[in-house]
């Protein structure tokens, strides 16, 4: 089974630090390799792959200002789908516009949408419904004018995430800062419950940050480190009391969520999008729905064992069960491609 997989150019994969589509490719390309498939990664020129890696751009476009974007995606992506016919199978996490270059090739494409960043771009995943296939991330994230061939959740790689069976002493908001993830929210639990927040995660919003979240950084009690890496990303949600997620927006999946649950950090967030079925209420965190009943979970996340939120994670989110996830869906399509063809050739 010849794989093309075709990664974002906004960070390299995998990313240094925030990248979270381009870590999912990373570890579902590294583990279809290790399971003997002959996967090609469509990425940046400075990725990091066992696998074969043909690129195009040399950088990501968000770690380059040099770098015109719309550019070199398009570049980026033309160069897979005209090599397209090398392949048994495409697949596309590139969001909507490979589809548009489907035409091009007749090798079967699957699309992994990670989440729709506006109603406004449906119209592409209409055009190509059925043409194509569509594998939704969560339950929560699926739209009813789409077809899906499988909801598979994201997995993460264990042995990157250490247990720590003690609770630390700070609460976690570790993401982009940006109005819909609820920094703001953050900040007001800490100083209402009294406890040391840490922020980490790239600016996505910076007015946002100057106005709601610099106002209240004194490097003691509210703290904010920027972007950081895995080694620390490991230090830091282990070592937190909780993580808070009060989002204000269904949001697709949450890799943070389940990264620092498999520390054995429980979450406290709210009941949006796919938190439900990542979450289970009073096992490995709670789920809310207003602030007063988060500060209220985070009085209580002391009851709930840290344990059980790292065999949450064993048990639910681990990258072996999605790359096997995967490579059900890949031998479906093939045989579905396999099927119509031979009727194409019988008729």
């Amino acid at each position: 089974m010849r794989i093309a997989m075709l990664s974002p150019i906004a960070w390299r994969t995998p990313p240094r630090h925030y990248g979270p589509w381009e870590s999912v490719v990373s570890l579902l390309t590294e583990g279809l390799h290790a399971r003997g498939l002959d996967v090609t990664l469509f990425a940046t020129a400075d990725s990091c792959t066992s696998a074969r890696l043909i690129s195009v751009c040399p950088r990501g476009y968000e770690e380059d200002p040099e770098i015109l974007p719309k550019v070199w995606e398009c570049l980026h992506i033309s160069e897979l789908f005209e090599r397209g016919n090398e392949f048994d199978l495409i697949h596309n996490h590139f969001d909507y516009l490979p589809l548009t270059y489907t035409g091009m090739t007749s090798t079967p494409v699957v699309t992994t949408i990670h989440g729709f960043s506006s109603p406004k771009i449906l119209p592409v995943y209409r055009k190509y419904n059925r043409k194509t296939y569509y594998v939704a991330i969560s339950e929560a994230d699926k739209s009813p004018d789409l077809d899906y061939i499988a909801t598979i959740h994201h997995g993460i790689d264990l042995t990157r995430f250490t247990f720590r069976p003690e609770p630390g002493r700070y609460l976690l908001f570790f993401g982009r800062i940006h109005p819909e993830k609820g920094t703001h929210t953050c900040i007001e639990i800490a100083r209402r419950i009294g406890m040391k927040l840490v922020l980490a995660g790239i600016i996505q919003d910076q007015a946002y940050f100057n106005a709601r979240v610099r106002p209240h950084l004194d490097n003691e009690r509210i703290v904010y480190l920027g972007s950081v890496g895995p080694d620390k990303r490991d230090e830091l949600l282990g070592n937190a009391l909780a993580l808070l997620h009060p989002i204000e927006f269904d949001e697709p999946f949450g890799l943070s969520v389940v990264e620092a649950m498999a520390c054995g950090t429980p979450v406290v967030a709210m009941r949006r999008g796919s938190m439900p079925e990542i979450i289970l209420h009073g096992v490995n965190g709670f789920l809310v729905n207003t602030v007063e009943e988060m500060i209220e979970a985070v009085t209580r996340v002391n009851q709930l064992a840290r344990i059980d939120c790292r065999r949450e994670v064993e048990r639910r989110f681990t990258v072996d069960r999605m790359v096997e996830d995967y490579i059900r869906v890949y031998r479906e399509i093939l045989e579905n491609h396999q099927k119509a063809r031979d009727k194409g050739i019988g008729g």
